[in-house]
């Protein structure tokens, strides 16, 4: 489980999660439920810490717990 995730461990994370090509996508298009109708890349420009915004795309793409 994350305890505390910097940015380069959050884009490694999203790139082995969901890929190299699709991943960026994912930052860039989907609209996190739990922020307001904002991207992952856009929480994470405003501030939000990246180990919430992963933990925001696990349970919007129902990532099983223990890869969080």
């Amino acid at each position: 489980m994350l305890a505390d995730v910097r940015l380069t461990e959050f884009n490694e994370r999203v790139v082995l999660r969901f890929g190299a090509t699709y991943g960026p996508s994912v930052l860039e298009d989907h609209v996190l439920t739990s922020f307001d109708g904002r991207t992952a890349a856009q929480a994470i420009d405003d501030g939000v810490e990246p180990r919430d915004v992963w933990r925001a795309l696990c349970l919007d793409f129902d990532v099983p717990r223990d890869q969080w």
